[in-house]
């Protein structure tokens, strides 16, 4: 469905300020501190056993099996937990188009449709207009729970958590100030990256001549490490395209590529006759033999919903196998599947991915989403909210037309970071380009100068969400072991190491 054309009011840049003061008076940042749980809050294996019910049976192990590794892959699963426990928090009353799961790990680099490495929020199945505390608390929580999974000392995990709520609040009062195509044009490539990182190396290498050169001189030597692993990871991010995917993914045989059978993993659509037939007939609704013609009728519909352009473009290539894939973390046992063509010839490929979209975790608390098609919600959302987007981002219906899936490449040049065994000082890097990237993805949707005022200039809101942060990720650890403990007890089935 396609949003209505409303009335637009455009108030001035003053009555903008009034309204950030007034929400700054009835929320004050302050009141974000404190946090505890609802008395009656509900049982959070419950919440993911009611998460299972429509996903695919054989892969919810694998899922709770991801989930089992840390703490901090729990809280990776659990955005419909933490959703639950956001909506009983304060919130100012300025909305803005939320990512819905703004973990750390759910930033990092892809391709513009320039060939350039951009850095911005990459995953978007939980997107919904929302109050944009929902978003910064996600965000900060994922950082306290990295930390301490890291072994960092309390201090350390402290100032990386609110790195990451002070960028985020510096930025917004910095778009406060732009102009509006400024703040849409506004974006972090690695360009940018490349000389905040030689600065942070600057100042350690200075700092490392003062009066405090031991602890010095080893903070200039990690910002080294950090930098010369960055540059490492963008070269790797480079490579990860779809001739790189091929390699992988696919085999030749009898002169053309097809994807390899890397069971449960990957599931090439020829083998599901004998592995899935039932779950085809009684859950797909359809027979093996029909699975590939409902998938090209299905590219056809998806091809429908891109620019003409970018439609012209996909004309080129053709579908010559398909897979389920599983993917992720949160995303597990959701119908998941990459799809293989052939443009020019066989070293021509193009992977797409077909991700299945329910609906938001937050629209139980919020209100749902204008689209009916909830590909189509993670679509626009993440139009909205990245600086560039995939260009073959679109949406379509599966074989059963109430579940709902969105298109995209499968690989172009996505890379992200590996949070396990990042020193302090990194981690506190990455924390404040996630928290600037953050705040503009609100600025493009929201109101910056209303979202700035009711910030603030101090660090009051800054020290009130780290606070929440930590009691969260306190209770995030309750729940791991409550989550462990059913696993162990026979209540949850796992899988791990897959």
């Amino acid at each position: 469905m396609t949003a209505m054309a409303t009335q637009q009011t455009h108030p001035s840049v003053d009555e903008r300020r009034a309204r950030g003061e007034k929400a700054r008076e009835t929320t004050p940042p302050s009141s974000h501190a404190g946090w505890c749980p609802a008395t009656d809050r509900p049982d959070p294996v419950e919440l993911l056993a009611e998460q299972n019910t429509s996903r695919e049976p054989d892969l919810v192990p694998v899922r709770h099996g991801r989930m089992m590794v840390s703490p901090f892959t729990f809280y990776r699963g659990a955005a419909r937990i933490m959703a639950t426990d956001l909506k009983d928090t304060p919130v100012a009353g300025l909305d803005a188009q939320l990512c819905g799961d703004a973990h750390l790990s759910n930033f990092g680099v892809f391709a513009s449709p320039e060939r350039r490495l951009v850095f911005d929020l990459n995953d978007f199945d939980e997107t919904l207009p929302g109050p944009f505390e929902y978003d910064v608390k996600r965000m900060a929580a994922s950082f306290t729970i990295a930390g301490r999974n890291n072994g960092f000392s309390a201090a350390d995990t402290r100032a990386v958590t609110t790195a990451s709520v002070r960028a985020y609040r510096e930025a917004m009062a910095e778009f406060a100030g732009m102009g509006t195509m400024d703040i849409w044009y506004a974006h972090m490539d690695e360009d940018t990256i490349k000389d905040a990182m030689r600065r942070t190396v600057a100042e350690t290498k200075k700092a490392a001549k003062g009066p405090k050169q031991k602890g010095a001189k080893r903070e200039e030597k990690v910002a080294k490490d950090a930098q010369r692993k960055a540059v490492k990871a963008a070269e790797k991010a480079r490579t990860r395209d779809s001739l790189q995917a091929l390699s992988k993914l696919g085999e030749m045989v009898d002169g053309a590529y097809r994807i390899v059978n890397q069971p449960p993993i990957v599931v090439p659509v020829r083998e599901w006759a004998t592995t899935y037939r039932s779950a085809l007939e009684g859950r797909y609704g359809v027979t093996a033999e029909e699975v590939m013609p409902a998938i090209r009728d299905q590219f056809r519909a998806y091809r429908a919903t891109l620019q003409p352009d970018r439609r012209h473009l996909l004309e080129h290539f053709e579908i010559v196998d398909a897979a389920r894939k599983v993917v992720g973390v949160g995303s597990v046992g959701t119908r998941a599947f990459i799809v293989l063509l052939q443009g020019r010839d066989a070293r021509d490929p193009l992977f797409l991915q077909i991700k299945e979209a329910t609906s938001s975790v937050l629209e139980g608390h919020l209100p749902r989403s204008r689209y009916r098609n909830h590909g189509e919600r993670v679509v626009q959302g993440q139009r909205l909210l990245q600086a560039t987007s995939d260009i073959y981002l679109g949406w379509t219906k599966g074989f059963d037309a109430r579940r709902h899936f969105y298109w995209r490449q499968l690989r172009d040049m996505k890379g992200s970071i590996v949070v396990e065994g990042m020193k302090p000082l990194g981690l506190e890097f990455f924390a404040g380009m996630c928290g600037w990237t953050l705040a503009r993805a609100h600025a493009r949707s929201g109101d910056p100068v209303a979202i700035d005022v009711c910030l603030g200039a101090d660090e009051a809101f800054d020290a009130a969400v780290t606070d929440f942060a930590e009691r969260y990720a306190d209770q995030n650890e309750r729940d791991y072991q409550q989550f462990v403990a059913a696993v162990r007890s026979g209540r949850v089935a796992a899988v791990e190491g897959v």
